[in-house]
Formats: structure tokens, sequence, C-alpha cells
């Protein structure tokens, strides 16, 4: 197959959505399948060019206010249509769609080829997070009309399917994440990183994710007084500095990746995430792969993924002393702790990347061959994409083995 992977965000940025597109490509290269990746342009001279055997094409960008690290891409439908055109794949993947997702749909609607749409950012409810809640039903409009126009879109949980089919959206299916259970793991506990972390043997209350008003970092601080505890944030971004004044007594790692990652999450005694806002959540799924009972908001994601009274607990949103009263629960009795902890450890393992890759391609050969079907002939022909720095075919390669070990 050749398949362009349209991305609203991608490496050097590190986020949920630029993990899931890596796994994908490292799934579609061991296929053998041609890849071209259409990203917004960075700042970085170090960004990988090729990833997984994948060429990435970077188009004009500004950095989004407030969030340096963030890039939009510029320009019309044209310049996508173009870059598609020569390019000629079998499908479009259309990565969290919203801004250049919404030309690149438009786009491959205008040239007849097939697409699958991931929906896995809840960008309207950004909106009363960051304080312009007049904008939502203008984002829900632009989500609406990008997967009116998909051939298909995937969801990664229950909560995510409903919003969606309650918003009249078509040709809805679910397709979960993938966990790398070698990875995150219960053996990458490290008694030495506990003990750096938490030098008084307090027990360690753990969040992973980006420091951002929509991930509602701040409502740990209900935790911060709960005795024999030591509150540990991992991650990075614009609210770093903010959230370290609010929460002094906690430590601020940074962003950690790769085996750095494992090692943390599997030293945590719990999980916490607070954040509304998850279609997934792909960092409880790690926590629960690493043997860390999860403390999360009922919304989103998390549904699926936490099981009350068996592998942590869900507490109504916004109310932040059911959060405290579940940490509570959970710091206070080490059996109990240890059981949702052997619990959550069993109930991900399957969950492979492999599989829910095999997955996706189903997906991508069912929209292509209803779309052979609808129109009585094939949507793309043998394509011979050009780039900007010259003739260029992706195909399987060694990849970028720096860009795909940061996670």
């Amino acid at each position: 197959m050749r398949i362009a992977i349209v991305a609203e965000s991608f490496l050097p940025l590190m986020n949920g959505v630029t993990h899931s597109i890596l796994r994908v490509l490292e799934h579609l290269q061991e296929r053998g399948d041609e890849v071209l990746v259409i990203a917004p342009s960075t700042q970085d001279n170090e960004a990988p060019s090729e990833v997984y055997g994948a060429y990435v094409h970077r188009l004009p960008s500004v950095p989004l206010a407030g969030y340096t690290n963030v890039r939009v891409a510029m320009g019309g439908v044209y310049r996508v249509k173009r870059i598609l055109a020569d390019y000629a794949p079998d499908v479009v993947h259309l990565a969290s769609p919203f801004v250049l997702g919404w030309r690149a749909a438009q786009a491959a609607h205008q040239l007849g080829i097939p697409t699958v749409a991931i929906y896995q950012t809840e960008v309207p409810g950004y909106a009363g997070r960051y304080g312009v809640p007049f904008l939502e039903n203008w984002a829900w409009n632009r989500v609406e009309n990008i997967h009116l126009l998909a051939s298909r879109t995937l969801v990664p949980s229950s909560f995510a399917l409903d919003q969606l089919l309650g918003r009249g959206i078509p040709r809805v299916e679910m397709w979960r994440r993938g966990v790398d259970t070698q990875r995150f793991c219960p053996a990458k506990r490290d008694d030495g990183w506990r003990a750096a972390a938490a030098p008084g043997g307090e027990r360690i209350i753990g969040y992973v994710g980006r420091l951002a008003v929509e991930k509602q970092v701040q409502d740990l601080a209900v935790l911060a007084d709960v005795p024999g505890t030591r509150l540990v944030i991992v991650g990075d971004g614009p609210q770093r500095r903010a959230l370290e004044a609010a929460l002094p007594g906690a430590l601020f790692t940074g962003f950690l990746g790769g085996g750095e990652l494992a090692r943390a999450i599997a030293s945590f005694d719990l999980f916490v995430h607070p954040g509304e806002f998850e279609t997934f959540c792909q960092t409880i799924q790690e926590a629960m792969a690493s043997g860390v009972p999860v403390v999360a908001t009922g919304r989103g994601g998390p549904l699926d993924l936490v099981e009350n009274s068996r592998t942590g607990w869900l507490y109504e949103p916004g109310d932040l002393a059911a959060l405290r009263a579940r940490v509570m629960d959970l710091m206070g009795d080490d059996a109990k702790r240890r059981a949702f902890a052997a619990a959550a450890h069993a109930s991900v393992q399957g969950r492979t990347w492999s599989a829910l890759g095999d997955e996706l391609v189903l997906h991508y050969r069912e929209v292509i061959s209803a779309s052979t079907a609808s129109t009585g002939q094939h949507t793309a022909g043998p394509g011979h994409y050009t780039s900007g720095l010259g003739q260029h075919t992706p195909g399987p390669g060694p990849g970028h083995s720096a860009a795909v070990n940061h996670r």
C-alpha cells in the first residue's frame, strides 16, 4: 500500500498523537508499505526527514500562541492537494485532524482518495479551559465537517464513540491503542530511583503528561498533604512554572523518555490523572502495564481503562474531595494497593501494537475497497512523489533511531 499520513503534530514534539503515529509507522515499515508523512515544519535542525522508512514532508508553520513548541501549518487546501496528487496514495490517514487535517480532508475528497480519520484530541473541550468558551461551537463544527468528509473515523474509546455518534457523525468505529508490555512492566521498578525521588521513604504518587491547562494538573494540589506521600510530576509544558509555584512540595522531573520514563512509572506506588478531556489516555495504560494502580477522572478514555474497585478508582469530574479520598484509600492500605496493582497489570496484557496495527491496516483495506467499488477503478496510480529536495519515493528503510527511541 501507499499511505499518506497527515500529522497535526509530529517529531520533535512528543505527545500522544506523535507516539501513535510512530507505532503505526513502525508497523507499516515491517509490512513493507510505502508511507509519506505530511507535518508542520519545525525550527529544530535535527528533526528527522525520514522515520521508519517514511519520508517527512514539512509544511511552513507558525508557533501556537503560548505554546511555542507546537506548530500550526500554514497554507491552503491547494498545497496539500498538490502533494497528495503527486504522491498518489491508496489511502490518506488523518492523525487527530483539525487545522492541517481539515485541509487534507478536503484535498483527498476532491481527489477521490479514501481517508481514515483518527479522532484523538477533544479540541472543542479545550476552549473553556483556555478561557474562550465561545469558540467551542466553532471547534465542534470544524470537527464535524472533517469527519463527515472522512471515509471512516476511528475512535479510541466508547466515550469518544458515543460523543461523535451523538453529533451525527457516520462511519465511526473503534480503534484502541496498544501498549509495549516489555518496556512498561513491574520489573522496571527501581529502588534507587525511588530513594532519590522520595528520600524520606514516602510512597510516591505520580503523574505523567503534558503540563498544560487542559490536563488540570493543578487539581493535584489537594494531594499535597496526604500523609507519608511524595507527589512526583513527570512532563513539561507551558504551565510548568505556575505548577511548581502551586505545588512547592512536589518533585518535577521534566520530560522523560525511553527507559527513564518506564523506570519512573514502575517506581510509582499510585498513578493519578485529573484531566477530563482524554479521548484515551495512553499514560494510564502504561502505568497499568507497569503494575501501578490508577486514580483518574470518570470521563473520556479512563472510563474504558480503569475498572472501579479492581484496577483503580474513578471520581466524578470536578470532585476533588473524591480524588483525595480515593488516593487516601489506596495509600492507607498496602494490601489493597498491591491487589489493585496486580489486577491493573493483568488487564492490559495482550494489547500489543502489532495487533492494533493489523486492525488499522484492515480499516485501510476496507475504505480502499469501498472507494474502488464506487468509482470502478483504483483511486491511486503508481505515483511519483517529488520533494523539495529532489525525487524521493518513500519505502522501507532503517528509519531514524534517535527519533523513534524518544518517547
